[in-house]
């Protein structure tokens, strides 16, 4: 059976969220470069950087592959710039060196997608070992705590000419996320599933990886975190 993400990032979703926007991901860059200090065209990373937003906005600053194993939005990245070097592949089984990166990033949520923890610390695992010794790991992810206060169980919006019903709901057991994406005209629908984690237990992957967390940040202004900011930015350094 095929797990959500792999039929989610399409063209649907290009055309139904184009609000994800460069300006942003010229704020997270900038924040990342305030706070990580590498030097100009160091190695570095976007995993799972979707249709290439962020890897352009690090490339201004360093040398940054960005890998997805979404085609369609990696094509998206290459229409975007054609010169980029992006890499289709799963982040459970990097397809890079030992110590490649100076820096690995994963932004936007782009985490918490699979079905149990063991894979989840696959992928904070090789992130680790393709990070050289002194190099520094964002994870950029939601306020698990933040979202369960503020969760908006159902909205309709229009996108174009097309009617668009979304519904959310926290699991049972309150470790995942679930949101139903429905063209309603179309009689097709999308799952997100994605998994609730605290920052500590972010910490705690990354910690287990090989990582020392020097800081989690609550949104792209750099505040710090608290159980109302709207990110939890975790960011660690490989010992």
């Amino acid at each position: 059976m095929k797990d959500w993400f792999e039929d989610w990032f399409d063209e649907d979703y290009l055309a139904l969220y184009p609000h994800r926007d460069d300006a942003e991901a010229h704020r997270v860059a900038a924040l990342i470069q305030s706070r990580v200090g590498l030097p100009a065209g160091a190695p570095a990373l976007d995993l799972a950087c979707g249709a290439g937003r962020h890897q352009r906005a690090l490339a201004e600053r360093w040398w940054t592959v960005g890998l997805d194993l979404s085609r369609i939005m990696l094509r998206a990245g290459r229409e975007a710039e054609p010169d980029a070097p992006l890499v289709r592949a799963d982040m459970r089984t990097l397809p890079f060196a030992d110590g490649a990166f100076a820096l690995v990033v994963n932004l936007f949520t782009s985490f918490g997608y699979f079905r149990d923890d063991a894979q989840h610390q696959r992928v904070i695992d090789e992130v680790a070992r393709v990070t050289r010794p002194g190099g520094w790991f964002v994870l950029d992810f939601l306020n698990a705590q933040q979202l369960r206060r503020a969760l908006v169980p159902f909205d309709v919006r229009q996108v174009g000419s097309r009617l668009v019903e979304q519904t959310r709901a926290i699991s049972p057991d309150g470790r995942f996320v679930r949101k139903v994406i429905t063209l309603a005209d179309e009689d097709r629908s999308y799952v997100e599933r994605v998994r609730l984690f605290e920052p500590r237990e972010l910490r705690g992957m990354m910690e287990s990886a090989g990582f020392a967390v020097v800081d989690t940040l609550g949104g792209y202004d750099g505040r710090p975190h608290d159980d109302s900011s709207p990110r939890a930015i975790v960011i660690g350094r490989r010992t």
